[in-house]
């Protein structure tokens, strides 16, 4: 940890609360998002719907109906990192606390509220995210380890065949038991973020347009000297997106997770000494990725 990083001069913000979701055609799930947000914390709340392009009318017809909520219209898909920075630019410097989430979220009884219980015993946390259920109970493991080039590589070549290898479960942290703690990265689907550290790094990395720019973000937290803490005393339910469940949309969100998979590790690798290896990560990347998008076609 580095101390001075935190201890340094940083943007002085209030003790307000809000919530930046960024939509791409969310539909219904949209209000099932809004619906259960004031049982997640007592506190007043303010959301921004950062938009990116919607065409099926879901951010229209929730900002005209929710005294809360603010469509800002950004007009095109300029990834989700890009466009939660956009929704986190829009807010006042009376905001000190922002979740940054998916609109596919169900907000669980005073999740909000936990998180922000836990920041009060964390007060060096940066990034806080909650336990992540799937719809059908299971725990989603959102709370892992950096991937390392050993690690990740073996996550990468066999996770697909076996599940269960140690390479994945080491990444995934699949066997700690659901406690406080903190951890290399936290899922970008649901976030409390301290928005002065937030500001510290200026925010997510807009070179991601989807995938690892959370990994990334809580790599850049822990390096600026604050933490990312794991809270499962807060829950949520992921219901997965209507706008990413199309074919031809995965296909293409298959090749972007290759591309941002390939970027977060070139990036810790510059210069000409590590060319080679980047190299051979660009060329097997582009063929797991041509593999999985046939295979999921």
């Amino acid at each position: 940890m580095n101390p001075s990083a935190v201890d340094g001069p940083v943007r002085t913000y209030g003790d307000e609360l809000a919530v930046v979701t960024v939509t791409y055609s969310p539909g219904r799930t949209l209000d099932a998002f809004l619906d259960s947000l004031p049982a997640a914390t007592g506190r007043p709340v303010r959301v921004v719907l950062a938009d990116n392009g919607s065409v099926d009318g879901a951010p229209e017809r929730a900002a005209e109906s929710r005294e809360n909520v603010t469509l800002l219209r950004i007009g095109e898909n300029v990834g989700y990192g890009a466009g939660a920075n956009r929704g986190v630019a829009e807010l006042g410097p009376e905001v000190g606390w922002v979740v940054v989430a998916n609109p596919d979220l169900e907000w669980g009884p005073g999740s909000i509220d936990a998180l922000l219980a836990a920041a009060a015993r964390h007060p060096r946390a940066g990034a806080l995210g909650p336990l992540i259920r799937e719809p059908s109970g299971e725990v989603y493991p959102s709370a892992r380890a950096l991937p390392s080039l050993g690690a990740g590589a073996g996550h990468a070549v066999i996770g697909a065949v076996w599940p269960g290898n140690p390479f994945t479960r080491a990444y995934r942290r699949a066997d700690d038991e659901p406690t406080e703690r903190t951890a290399g990265w936290l899922s970008g689907s649901c976030l409390l973020l301290r928005r002065a550290a937030f500001d510290s790094v200026d925010g997510f990395d807009p070179r991601y347009f989807m995938y690892f720019e959370d990994v990334d973000l809580g790599e850049r937290i822990a390096t600026a000297g604050w933490h990312n803490v794991y809270v499962p005393s807060a829950e949520v339910v992921h219901l997965g997106g209507v706008s990413t469940g199309k074919p031809e949309v995965s296909a293409r969100m298959l090749a972007e997770h290759h591309r941002s998979a390939y970027r977060y590790l070139a990036d810790r690798h510059p210069g000409p000494r590590w060319a080679p290896l980047r190299a051979a990560l660009r060329a097997g990347l582009e063929v797991r990725s041509r593999l999985a998008t046939r295979s999921a076609a």
